[in-house]
């Protein structure tokens, strides 16, 4: 069994996978301030009930991470757990070609949905990754990353509204009764919401006709992907536990490497 930890600004999701089946999910808040032994005692609290089971050891942990200021944490808490880890990023030999300027710059996130988008589907995908930025991946059949697009995601944009004008508050990211509000929360919550579908379908209408992929799959994952994705017209799947299952797929490829 393996541990798949991805790390993002808002939320962090673990998964724990035997082979590619995944046996368990948690997602904690990406606190800046925890310590290694706060994660340490998280992890064994999540992994305890499947640590009873002697057929699932722990053997490592595969992290994707675009917070670096945690990574040190994370090592602490792997290393106080005698838990094997492994950083995703850009130098890793995988079956997958970042075709864009600045390989480097790729984030760990987006590797793993390229992997996994790569593996599991095996022809052109556009993944939406729907988290505290709104990331377009577009992968080829073959597994090249061709770029794609960052956009704000649904909660940064209500944070910088209503921290912008002075007589707005924060409200829930919820499907509204109806379009048009009959009040101020009622109108915060529709303009939230449909703004986020909307700019989910233009862009990935804009990027379809740009790119003229064979057959496309579009996909969404992410922590709200669940929410938007039953009121856009141009996702087909959600795929909640994409970028863990990219983790678990790398892990074989970087344990053949090591071997």
């Amino acid at each position: 069994m393996i541990l798949t930890v991805d790390i993002g600004n808002t939320e962090t999701m673990l998964g724990a996978y035997r082979d590619l089946e995944p046996l368990r999910s948690w997602r904690i808040s990406s606190n800046r301030a925890r310590t290694g032994d706060e994660l340490g005692f998280m992890i064994q609290g999540f992994l305890a009930p499947l640590a009873e089971d002697a057929s699932l050891p722990v053997e490592r942990a595969v992290i994707a991470s675009v917070v670096p200021s945690l990574d040190w944490a994370w090592e602490e808490a792997c290393r106080g757990l005698e838990l094997p880890f492994r950083f995703l990023d850009g130098h890793a030999r995988l079956p997958i070609r970042l075709d864009v300027e600045m390989p480097a710059e790729v984030g760990a996130d987006r590797i793993a949905n390229t992997l996994a988008a790569a593996e599991l589907y095996g022809r052109d995908t556009l993944v939406v990754d729907l988290g505290t930025a709104t990331t377009f991946d577009c992968i080829s059949a073959d597994g090249v990353f061709l770029g794609g697009v960052i956009a704000p995601g649904p909660r940064a944009g209500m944070e910088w509204l209503t921290d912008a004008a002075a007589q707005l508050s924060p409200v829930e990211i919820r499907p509204p009764e109806r379009v048009i509000g009959r009040n101020t929360a009622e109108c915060l919550d529709s303009g939230v919401f449909y703004s986020a579908v909307d700019a989910i379908d233009g862009i990935v209408q804009r990027i379809l006709e740009e790119w003229q992929p064979d057959d496309p799959l579009v996909v969404a994952t992410g922590g709200l992907a669940g929410l938007f994705v039953p009121h856009c017209e141009t996702v087909q799947r959600v795929e909640p536990y994409l970028t863990l299952t990219g983790l678990a797929i790398a892990d074989r490829y970087l344990s053949d490497a090591a071997a």
